[in-house]
């Protein structure tokens, strides 16, 4: 289980480590303060505003990032996992510069867009596929075409997911304990404000790795839920893994109800396989969501699976529109992408230096005897910061027993962060490996691992 450091000790190293962060990006600092004026938070999306402060960045190649300051990272963010190709990959600059040549933008028709629908369709074995311009648009498209082929209103998503900042799915993301409501009948609980009640009463919760409550809430609702949208892999709290036939019963439950089935593989789609989700767990839903890695580095998303389903959209029975859909500049980015950067043999190297950096936090956790544990599948992990594994969002939050520890996870950032890696600010997050990091970015990670684990322990 491991023994949990003294707050003192943690509360003493986290004030010295923050001025740290403070004399290393004074401009970083200034910039925050400029953007105040024109924008809220000063950042332009609510997620890039973390303790201490946004740090800004200037450029990056390769595995590395620098920041205004001229700091060098070791990049593990890499964008929420969209840099799955590493910056600035001299296959993708070529692509992007020989397409930007000759035009950027149409509205209408190009080859490359047929080009990348069909290696999606291939690789991810979806029978067909419309573009978005984000994981957002994604998961909205997707829920709209479950309910026009259902005819239903309601849907279901787990209990702590995130999905994107449409209204159907801001719901029940961070729920607070006295909202929340018991186990096996979880509230609908807003996410902040702005959504229309009725909208958020029409997305029903349930846990993760809980095939029983999803079988009990289908037929207490039975004939009125269109879909349920759902990470295989749970990933907006570090990384949650499905237990052992937890997605296979998901799978026959849903088929039994007449429930659609969208499995959300913005995060684990050109990550953490080949082809995906299904590559690792063999189980097939009736549709996907992609985008973050697929793109490239730019702007593209997507949705698609089985062909009666697509279908309602070719019979204009369910819109699907965007001006910037299927833009060639990214679609050419995305085909470059897919075809020439994130092969086969290139998820084999991301799974090796995966597991190595796994089995290093592993034997730091060990040595020091922390309170955590480390998961992780293709180029995806994370060190989780609880005593025990958890299998979903209430234990995450520390309803069941021990939960996450906020002060050691923002503690380690702290670490990382002075110690030259850039890891994702805010304790639900995982590392993403590119096909451009080394084994020289392994040992960083883990030696300034092992640096917080050494103080924090006083060992």
């Amino acid at each position: 289980m491991g023994r949990r450091p003294d707050q003192e000790r943690i509360d003493s190293l986290t004030k010295a480590r923050t001025q740290l962060v403070h004399e290393r990006t004074p401009k970083s600092r200034e910039w925050r303060e400029r953007s105040l004026a024109s924008l809220p938070l000063g950042v332009a999306s609510s997620f890039q505003d973390a303790p201490p402060y946004p740090i800004f960045f200037e450029r990056a190649k390769g595995s590395r990032v620098w920041d205004v300051d001229g700091n060098e990272y070791a990049d593990y963010h890499n964008g929420f996992g969209v840099m799955a190709v590493g910056h600035a990959h001299p296959k993708i600059v070529e692509a992007l510069s020989e397409r930007a040549a000759i035009g950027t933008h149409f509205a209408q028709p190009v080859a490359e867009t047929t080009l990348l629908a069909e290696e999606l369709c291939r690789r991810f074995r979806i029978d067909q596929m419309r573009f978005t311009n984000s994981g957002t648009e994604a998961t909205m498209d997707a829920i709209r075409l479950a309910r026009g082929v259902t005819g239903r209103d309601k849907i279901v998503k787990i209990e702590g997911s995130y999905h994107g900042h449409h209204e159907s799915v801001l719901v029940s993301i961070r729920p607070s304990r006295d909202k929340m409501g018991p186990r096996e009948t979880p509230a609908s609980v807003e996410f902040g404000s702005g959504t229309p009640k009725a909208v958020t009463e029409l997305t029903l919760i349930v846990p993760y790795n809980d095939a029983e409550a999803l079988d009990r809430l289908l037929a207490a609702n039975a004939g009125e839920v269109a879909g349920m949208i759902m990470e295989p892999v749970m990933m907006n709290v570090g990384i949650i893994d499905p237990e052992p036939g937890y997605l296979e019963a998901v799978r026959e439950i849903c088929s039994r109800h007449g429930v659609i089935l969208i499995f959300d593989e913005v995060k684990t789609g050109a990550t953490i396989a080949y082809g995906g989700a299904e590559e690792v767990y063999g189980v097939a839903p009736d549709l996907k969501c992609f985008a973050k890695a697929v793109g490239g580095g730019t702007p593209l998303g997507g949705f698609g699976g089985r062909g009666e389903l697509m279908a309602e959209i070719a019979k204009d029975g369910v819109p699907q529109l965007g001006t910037f859909n299927g833009n060639p500049l990214c679609a050419r980015a995305g085909l470059v992408a897919l075809t020439e950067v994130l092969t086969e043999g290139a998820y084999k190297e991301l799974n090796r230096l995966n597991d190595a950096q796994l089995a290093g936090c592993q034997r730091v956790i060990d040595t020091y005897d922390l309170p955590c544990y480390t998961t992780g599948v293709g180029g995806k992990g994370a060190v989780m910061y609880a005593p025990e594994r958890l299998r979903d969002y209430r234990a995450y939050a520390g309803f069941d027993g021990d939960g996450v520890d906020e002060h050691l996870s923002y503690l380690s950032w702290l670490y990382e962060m002075t110690e030259g890696v850039f890891m994702t600010p805010g304790i639900d997050e995982q590392w993403t490996l590119s096909v451009q990091h080394t084994d020289e970015d392994v040992a960083r990670y883990v030696n300034a691992f092992e640096t917080f684990a050494k103080e924090v322990t006083g060992s």
